[in-house]
């Protein structure tokens, strides 16, 4: 089960560090009321995706390519194509996973952490992540762009992830998503040719 997780972490979340300023709160409040408006209008998305897994003990990045599918409220598709065809599918209270045409499944129904991954997953990917219950948030300027960190307070998410970080466009829309590890190995996935509201086809996410 532990490995699941891990893995859905690792598929689902991915900055390189530049210079930083720390948001103001003014600044912060407008940055959260305009991606919360971008965030409620979003119904769909599909967008391009390059995601790199840093591992210390490596010397290059693994760089993977593929397509994000979301249909709201919380039905996501990770794609992959290369280096090799893998895709998860979070869909109603199962989760599909397709390696090559080997296909399986996963209750997340009945257990409260899946659920709460996948609400989480649908969040991330619109930006609106906004819950200070649930995370200590800090708020930067970063070139043009925004980025929002996100550290949850939940002991049981702290063993999986230390923090998120969204990476906002001058719009509010999400440009990048990177997964933080305990072990500061992180996940960074940097979407492209994004559309939103654009009609997806249901085939899309057929089991």
């Amino acid at each position: 089960m532990n490995k699941i997780v891990y893995f859905l972490f690792i598929v689902a979340f991915g900055t390189v560090v530049t210079a930083q300023t720390k948001m103001s709160s003014q600044e912060a409040n407008a940055l959260k009321n305009k991606v919360k408006v971008t965030a409620d209008k979003t119904q769909s998305i599909s967008s391009d995706f390059t995601q790199y897994k840093h591992l210390d003990f490596l010397s290059n990045d693994i760089e993977s390519n593929g397509k994000l599918s979301f249909k709201a409220p919380n039905t996501v598709k990770w794609e992959y194509v290369k280096p090799f065809a893998y895709s998860v599918l979070f869909k109603g209270e199962t989760l599909y996973i397709n390696n090559e045409g080997d296909k399986s499944n996963v209750d997340i129904g009945s257990n409260k952490l899946f659920k709460e991954l996948n609400t989480l997953i649908a969040a991330s990917i619109k930006g609106d992540m906004f819950n200070e219950e649930y995370f200590t948030i800090t708020y930067f300027k970063k070139d043009k762009n925004s980025e929002v960190h996100f550290a949850p307070k939940d002991p049981k998410l702290s063993e999986f992830i230390k923090v998120f970080h969204i990476t906002f466009t001058s719009n509010g829309d999400v440009l990048e998503v990177k997964m933080v590890e305990p072990s500061n190995d992180y996940t960074q996935i940097i979407f492209s040719n994004r559309k939103v509201n654009k009609v997806i086809p249901d085939a899309v996410f057929a089991q």
